[in-house]
């Protein structure tokens, strides 16, 4: 069980809640300062002060005041006409991430909402009840609305779930599971989808498997060394600490250590004096892709224990002040910088590709194919890892430099960070199918330099991988195969692997 504070969740729990399927609850504490905060709200309801989004309309309307009977009409019609997402839902485990750091900004105690909000909220995780959430509409800013009205849609028994494999009424769901829809009160609606969870969770998701890729690259670019005979001096630490990455140094310090009893690489004057840079600059490439990561993983932490919503209550209601909270241009930013970094693997990874099966720069048979001219072997292979890398040029065009003024001109910038981040998850699925292509390729290569000569690190993915894509012997629908590889992939939790392998050492 995870106790939820709002304010130290991390990235190690999330991935717990969403592929360990841990349950969660709320710490006591954070449910009194909620408390507190609820009973400020129902104060200026009661004194009929004026508050943004209380006792007034929303955005431009926010000079319009709200008669104290039609509080709750105010909060429903809110969510009702906020939910105009459109297109295809985003991923289940990405909606139900958003219900989960949802509930972990409420619990922060300046939202002023009810307990029962955040109970149901949690059930919904614990329950998986995962509410259908259309990827597009949101400008991110003045938070995440669309996506996070569909969520609220289902707390009072409205809209669509994902549950037990089927897409239905949220409300028979609930029953199923002996919930409660709620009945928002003063606040509520607007407490629920003022907020960043939308982008930031397709953040998080994105994360954790860009995370999991760049682990996964490069042992799959250590086993493409030992198939084109690589110079390992390259990768001397000496040479990285005269630069003094960190990263850097780190990638180089892991792929020696992949690599270092293997009998197929080899060193500067052997074989040739210097490799390409595909292979020289690994330590280089992938470090500063690391260094993005590291990055990007900082601030979704941030955000992920971020009060978001807008107005913020402090000081017991003494102080109740209208912000900018929901602004997304921080995870924006991260967004678009975490595509630029996870774009950049596939595309060192394709240049590779191209050395595995190019008889000009190798000398390995054409194409790798069983029977070069009858047989094309993985020529178009590298059609498609080019095709998957030019793609995610055009996705990696910043969306956080766009800004279209909204609600009249009272919203005059926005983030575009939701975009952003269904850009980077798109093209973290292309970068994991451009190493599914590596890692087919370089594994036929080895197997024609000799298996028996492989490190014992790329010898057992080697294995793991004959598992799931078959030696190539003669022609066949070779799309099945990289489909396999990616799927293999994707499912790999690489520190699991190598885990086994100590234990096997």
């Amino acid at each position: 069980m995870i106790t939820l504070t709002g304010n130290d969740l991390s990235l190690e729990q999330i991935n717990e809640v969403l592929f360990a399927n841990k349950k969660v609850t709320a710490s006591m504490k954070s449910m009194e300062a909620v408390q507190k905060s609820r009973e400020a709200v129902e104060k200026i309801v009661s004194e009929s002060r004026v508050v943004y989004g209380i006792t007034t309309g929303f955005g431009k309307f926010s000079d319009v005041l709200i008669d104290k009977k039609h509080v709750l009409d105010l909060q429903l019609n809110l969510i009702r006409s906020h939910a105009c997402g459109v297109g295809d839902p985003f991923p289940e485990v990405v909606s139900k991430a958003t219900v989960l750091l949802r509930a972990n900004a409420l619990l922060k105690g300046y939202s002023g909402i009810r307990p029962i909000i955040i109970e149901t909220l949690l059930a919904l995780v614990n329950s998986d009840i995962i509410p259908v959430i259309p990827q597009q509409g949101s400008l991110g800013a003045s938070g995440d609305l669309a996506p996070l009205s569909h969520l609220a849609l289902v707390l009072i028994g409205e809209g669509e779930v994902f549950y037990k494999g089927q897409r239905i009424n949220s409300l028979a769901a609930l029953q199923k599971e002996g919930i409660l829809p709620v009945t928002l009160e003063a606040k509520e609606g607007l407490a629920l989808i003022n907020g960043t969870q939308a982008m930031t969770a397709m953040g998080v998701v994105g994360y954790l498997e860009a995370e999991n890729l760049a682990f996964q690259s490069e042992i799959i670019a250590s086993m493409t060394m030992e198939a084109l005979n690589g110079i390992m001096d390259a990768f001397a630490e000496e040479v990285q600490t005269a630069r003094g990455y960190k990263q850097q140094i780190e990638t180089a310090e892991r792929i020696r250590h992949y690599l270092s009893d293997s009998l197929l690489t080899t060193r500067q004057g052997e074989l040739r004096v210097q490799d390409a840079y595909s292979l020289r600059c690994i330590p280089q490439v992938h470090g500063a892709s690391w260094q993005v990561l590291d990055y990007v993983k900082e601030k979704l932490e941030i955000e992920m224990n971020a009060a978001t919503d807008n107005p913020l209550i402090f000081d017991e209601g003494k102080k109740v002040i209208s912000g900018g909270n929901f602004h997304g241009q921080p995870i924006a930013f991260a967004m678009d910088f975490m595509k630029l970094a996870v774009a950049e693997l596939a595309n060192i990874s394709e240049r590779r590709i191209e050395r595995l099966v190019n008889p000009q720069l190798n000398d390995l048979p054409p194409f790798l194919s069983p029977r070069p001219g009858l047989q094309s072997g993985a020529m178009i292979m590298q059609y498609a890892a080019a095709s998957l890398v030019s793609e995610n040029k055009t996705l990696a065009h910043p969306a956080s430099v766009d800004s279209i003024p909204s609600s009249a001109n009272q919203e005059d910038h926005v983030s575009m960070g939701t975009i952003a981040s269904r850009h980077a998850y798109q093209i973290i699925q292309n970068v994991r199918r451009v190493l599914a292509i590596e890692l087919v390729c370089a594994m036929q290569a080895v197997e024609i330099r000799g298996i028996s000569n492989m490190a014992t690190y790329t010898k057992a993915f080697y294995e793991k991988g004959r598992e799931h894509v078959p030696s190539i012997t003669v022609d066949r629908i070779f799309s099945k195969d990289i489909e396999n590889a990616a799927e293999w992939l994707k499912t790999l939790t690489f520190n699991q692997f190598l885990n086994e392998q100590l234990k096997k050492a």
